[in-house]
């Protein structure tokens, strides 16, 4: 009988969220996901959440405006998808959603659709837009059933 405790501990999924407004904790986080899904050989997920909070009530009631908005962050997920590639992770996608809080988007709609077995998300230390630094990271470790790692 093996006991499981001596057995290595691979991510084989490995989600990661992507704040733009957070560049400097992005990419730190991005970086050690990145490394990782190369060198386990894991399928990378690189999502980031359009929030409605981030959108003004003018914004709402203009379509073109909405979706200038959903293409710009679009555009910013495929880079990242496009540096991991060229970094030598083989299988990368991009992933993009829209709703209230962050936390909620991302365990409610896109850890149920990716199904990853790791979370790596940054510290939101350089820019507290979610209320106060590290909210993200703290919400997600507290709340979702899979690994979650902050980068800090």
């Amino acid at each position: 009988m093996t006991d499981e405790n001596n057995n290595p501990l691979f991510f084989r999924r490995i989600l990661i969220t992507i704040d733009e407004d957070d560049r400097p904790s992005t990419s730190r986080a991005f970086r050690f996901a990145m490394t990782m899904a190369r060198d386990y050989q894991a399928h990378l997920g690189i999502a980031s959440v359009m929030e409605n909070n981030d959108i003004s009530i003018y914004e709402s009631l203009m379509p073109a405006k909405l979706n200038e908005r959903r293409d710009h962050l679009k555009r910013i997920v495929a880079t990242y998808a496009e540096q991991a590639k060229d970094f030598g992770v083989e299988q990368v996608r991009s992933i993009v959603a829209e709703g209230g809080d962050v936390d909620d988007v991302v365990l409610d709609k896109i850890v149920p659709d990716f199904e990853p077995d790791l979370i790596v998300c940054g510290a939101d230390v350089d820019f507290a837009s979610h209320g106060r630094p590290g909210a993200i990271g703290l919400r997600l470790a507290k709340k979702s059933t899979t690994s979650v790692i902050v980068i800090r």
